[in-house]
């Protein structure tokens, strides 16, 4: 359930409810990106201590805990709405963050793809540089046949040896 502006300054005090306040449509778009998080972090820190205070109430009436501190007024209903409210204003703080976070983001990516299109267009437009006051000697020839490569008779004796030698064992092998 969302509240008015009315219904949220009545249950809240005067510091809480201008941090709430900032949290609401005008005011939040003038806010920083350190400020959007000081703010959260604020909120944060309201909401848990009204959560606390909600659940003490709620236990208190349930019997199962002893009043803490001096008697607060109210039943748990006054410090559940007041945690609704710093909720539903966190909820806005966090979502308007997050729109800061994809516009960069956003913003990045078209920047990218600027820089790419220029450099791909650069690329399509070949240069050739001027010729110098001389030619070059142009691309070397060719050495002739390929290289032919040269097996030491060594080796080849070797092998043929070995393969003798095999045929020589299969041919006194007895059937």
């Amino acid at each position: 359930m969302s509240y008015s502006n009315k219904d949220e300054q009545k249950l809240l005090n005067h510091e809480e409810y201008e941090a709430v306040k900032s949290a609401h449509h005008p005011a939040i778009y003038d806010l920083d990106k350190d400020g959007l998080r000081n703010l959260a972090l604020r909120l944060e820190s309201y909401r848990g201590k009204a959560k606390t205070l909600a659940r003490q109430k709620r236990r208190e009436a349930k019997g199962k805990s002893e009043a803490r501190g001096k008697s607060f007024p109210g039943t748990a209903e006054q410090p559940a709405k007041r945690k609704q409210v710093f909720a539903q204003a966190l909820k806005r703080v966090k979502k308007e963050r997050a729109r800061l976070y994809n516009l960069e983001a956003r913003s990045a990516n078209v920047e990218a793809a600027h820089r790419a299109l220029a450099l791909h267009r650069a690329s399509q437009f070949v240069h050739h540089p001027e010729a110098g006051p001389s030619a070059s000697p142009g691309q070397k020839a060719k050495s002739g046949a390929p290289k032919r490569v040269r097996t030491p008779g060594s080796k080849v004796g070797s092998i043929l040896k070995a393969n003798a030698r095999a045929q020589a064992k299969r041919d006194h092998r007895p059937n």
